[in-house]
């Protein structure tokens, strides 16, 4: 893919990331916190400078559910999602929708996003965001099984000597 810059005619060459790894990478970042985005990025030696193509914004989707968890989609309600998209200074984009009201955030994921798909900058994107976000994540998700397994309780059945 060849990105062409309004204004100096710079020309950047990438190789385009497979869709579904920059799907999976974009999920982590709309789920990392500000800290985790700003430290990760500064870790990985990334510049923060960046123009916005459009402004960011919040606003409502609506999300939907399905009845049984399999049956006919309904309308669960509204949930506010920001939106971010940018364009470094080389020409590359990045685009971030996250949950929630954060601009700051969503421009930090959308900076995220376009470094990780240079293939140079890729792997210190994955070591310093995603990895660590991914770790935390995973501890959330086992804490939350161990508090639910804490409350488990096996019910039985007693036979009585009644015969």
């Amino acid at each position: 893919m060849t990105l062409i810059e309004p204004g100096d005619r710079k020309t950047v060459t990438r190789n385009p990331p497979d869709h579904a790894d920059r799907q999976a990478a974009m999920a982590i970042f709309s789920r990392a916190t500000g800290a985790e985005l700003v430290s990760g990025l500064k870790a990985a030696d990334c510049t923060t400078d960046c123009r916005d193509l459009r402004p960011v914004e919040s606003g409502l989707v609506m999300a939907r559910g399905l009845i049984s968890g399999t049956g006919q989609p309904f309308n669960l309600g509204e949930v506010t999602v920001t939106r971010a998209a940018i364009q470094l200074a080389d020409g590359s984009s990045g685009f971030s929708y996250l949950r929630g009201r954060s601009q700051e955030r969503a421009r930090l994921a959308a900076i995220a996003d376009a470094h990780w798909q240079n293939p140079e900058i890729r792997r210190a994107i994955e070591f310093h965001i995603v990895q660590p976000v991914k770790q935390r994540l995973d501890n959330e998700r086992q804490k939350g099984k161990a508090e639910v397994a804490a409350t488990q309780v096996d019910f039985f059945t007693m036979v009585r000597g009644d015969d």
